[in-house]
């Protein structure tokens, strides 16, 4: 084990391994930093460009953006007291109090090292994982396996989001997005509607940058302005490394609470770090001070965010489960590249789980290094308009989703996915199931089509099956216990209270357009799969025959609780629309006339820049697109009636 630990480092010690897990770093840091994109955004808008790189160099890449999203969010969540992610909720309660009590640095310092040390813990587990787990993987077959994989889609629909139904339905939809194409076991193309577009499937890119990026952007352009009026000082590091020292037994707690979050597939850092945060509070007499600048909660947060974050890999390198939606785009991208984990990656492959490890250390030490560097700088940047950081964001989204297939496919079936997203996330239709979903139908067709081929019908009753589905059986009978316990009681959201933010808004005419479009889609997909070969109806049959009667049961919800709105500050739809407006004017007229339109409204309009500095900072963005396409090889979308790029 030592010597492939060894050859690993000596592998990522190659300047330009190094120098592409610093750009993911970078680009990590980056989308942490602003409200509502993190991790996944970040492995998104780089998921397109590691493919012109070795497979070291672009697992490292991704693994760079990943290993630092949670620690750099400490920034916005302290400075400008909106979490840079939900698992940063906490951080954004004591830490801005404590900003606004002029101990930005206090705050900032106790976070950056608690960060660290929960990278470090997140690393340790997975070098630790690997020779502990392996003979204990090489024992499961494809039955079990398959239900791995289920566990990991039910986990995720049940433990993201309030509402079952909800989050059963996304993984429903992903899983449909995800047998879209050519079927593995069988010569059929599925559900293309005629489309050749759809022969290939959909690319893990554009599903990703249009479930999460392009969703979000919308909603930070609707909002318009800056976050902050009023820019803070930040200085004197030396008593947030005190603060840190004396909670030090606390951050580790924190990261091994961290640590078996990760190991749950799909629960996330945002349920870890609740659970950390919690039990900061009641391991302190003076519960009090919490919500009002308490060193501790931070301390708390941080540490088990980031630890939840790298482990989430255990279940993704070990059981091909995603931990979360980053480690779902990490799991395609090994895919991608050859490697299937499991089995055949721990035997075969030792170099490259290493070579993670090291990755993921690396970047944890470096990026809270940045970080102290970087934030009184930044300290002085809290009123940028969101525009201004739209324009090269929605526009490098555009270019890497447009190198699937380098057709005017790509960039309609990104704002299409787009539009999905939104309306998912004001219906509260959880995406992260969506997106898991997605990449888990591949290797659930091959785990599903195998066994039955092997086994038939039998392998329901294996041993390995029936305790691993006992994972999915047991959780629902304690909530359906705990909901029949306090069906009567009303349901407090404890992270709105303590946040003192008003409940998530279900828009009820979003929940009853995306209930009856997600309806009528499964309702013909099961017409048309009828006409397919047995064995490629097996996939879409587990996906669709479940999935149309959760789609039916909230379309009946939807209607049966719809009240017309009017929310004249709702003016999302109206920045969804020009998007999309967009994707069209690029396949009519071409690239560049529709993009310096957009660039115009995005500067002057949204975020009201004056016109020469607009101007200039227009053109460098327009440049800049031009030279990605010139770097990737690639041309310009060109104009169906005008012929121009």
């Amino acid at each position: 084990m030592f010597e492939h630990a060894l050859s690993a480092l000596d592998a990522l010690m190659d300047p330009t391994r190094l120098l592409a897990l610093f750009a993911g770093m970078m680009v990590g840091m980056v989308f942490g930093m602003l409200p509502g994109l993190g991790g996944v955004a970040a492995v998104s808008i780089l998921l397109p460009f590691i493919y012109y790189l070795d497979d070291f160099s672009g697992l490292a890449m991704l693994l760079g953006a990943v290993s630092v999203v949670y620690t750099s969010d400490t920034i916005t969540s302290v400075l400008l007291g909106a979490p840079g992610s939900p698992a940063s909720a906490p951080t954004a309660i004591e830490g801005h109090a404590l900003a606004k009590q002029g101990q930005a640095a206090r705050a900032l310092g106790v976070g950056f090292l608690s960060s660290m040390v929960g990278g470090l813990m997140g690393a340790l587990i997975l070098l630790v994982a690997i020779p502990v787990a392996g003979p204990i993987v090489l024992l499961l077959s494809t039955p079990e396996l398959f239900m791995f994989a289920l566990v990991g889609l039910v986990f995720a629909s049940s433990m993201i989001g309030k509402d079952l139904a909800k989050g059963l339905a996304s993984a429903c939809l992903g899983l449909f997005l995800g047998v879209v194409g050519p079927a593995s076991a069988a010569a059929d193309f599925r559900f293309t509607f005629g489309q050749v577009y759809l022969l290939d499937g959909f690319s893990l890119t554009i599903v990703a940058l249009g479930l999460f990026g392009v969703a979000e952007a919308i909603s930070m352009l609707a909002a318009g302005g800056g976050i902050s009026n009023i820019p803070i000082a930040v200085s004197n590091w030396g008593e947030g490394f005190r603060d840190f020292w004396r909670n030090k037994w606390l951050v580790l707690r924190a990261s091994i609470i961290g640590v078996f979050g990760g190991f749950v597939p799909a629960v996330g850092a945002s349920a870890s770090t609740w659970v950390a945060y919690g039990h900061a509070i009641r391991s302190t007499k003076h519960k009090s001070k919490f919500g009002k600048g308490e060193i501790r909660g931070i301390a708390a947060s941080e540490g088990a965010n980031n630890a939840t974050v790298i482990s989430d890999l255990v279940p993704t390198l070990l059981f091909s489960v995603p931990g979360g939606p980053a480690a779902a785009i990490f799991l395609g991208a090994l895919f991608s590249f050859g490697y299937y984990p499991g089995p055949r990656m721990i035997t075969q492959n030792p170099d490259l789980m290493f070579l993670i490890v090291w990755s993921v250390a690396l970047s944890s030490v470096v990026g809270a290094a940045i970080c102290f560097a970087i934030t009184p700088t930044l300290a002085k940047l809290t009123r940028i308009p969101f525009g201004i950081i739209a324009a090269p964001l929605i526009l490098i989204m555009v270019v890497g989703a447009y190198q699937s297939t380098s057709t005017i496919g790509d960039i309609f079936m990104l704002f299409a996915l787009g539009a999905l997203g939104w309306m998912m996330k004001h219906a509260e239709w959880p995406r992260a199931p969506a997106l898991v979903g997605f990449v888990l139908a591949s290797p659930m067709e091959q785990y599903f089509w195998l066994a039955n081929q092997i086994h038939g019908w039998s392998w329901l009753a294996r041993p390995g099956v029936l305790i691993i589905g006992s994972f999915i059986v047991i959780p629902l009978l304690l909530n359906a216990w705990r909901w029949w316990r306090e069906r009567k009681a009303p349901v407090v959201d404890e992270a709105a209270e303590v946040l003192n933010l008003p409940h998530a808004e279900d828009h009820k005419t979003v929940s009853l357009i995306l209930a009856a479009l997600v309806s009528i889609a499964f309702a013909y997909a099961i017409w048309e799969m009828t006409g397919f070969n047995p064995s490629s109806r097996l996939m879409p049959s587990l996906t669709l025959l479940p999935g149309l009667p959760l789609a039916l049961w909230l379309l009946f919800r939807a209607v049966r609780d719809y009240t017309p709105q009017r929310d004249p500050a709702f003016n999302e739809p109206t920045v969804l629309f020009a998007l999309l407006g967009y994707a069209v004017a690029i396949w009519a007229i071409g690239f560049s006339i529709p993009t310096i339109a957009l660039l115009a409204w995005m500067l002057f309009a949204r975020a009201r820049m004056r016109l020469v500095p607009g101007a200039i900072y227009g053109a460098i963005v327009f440049a800049v697109v031009w030279l990605l396409f010139d770097q990737l090889r690639g041309d310009a979308p060109v104009g169906a009636f005008t012929g121009l790029s």
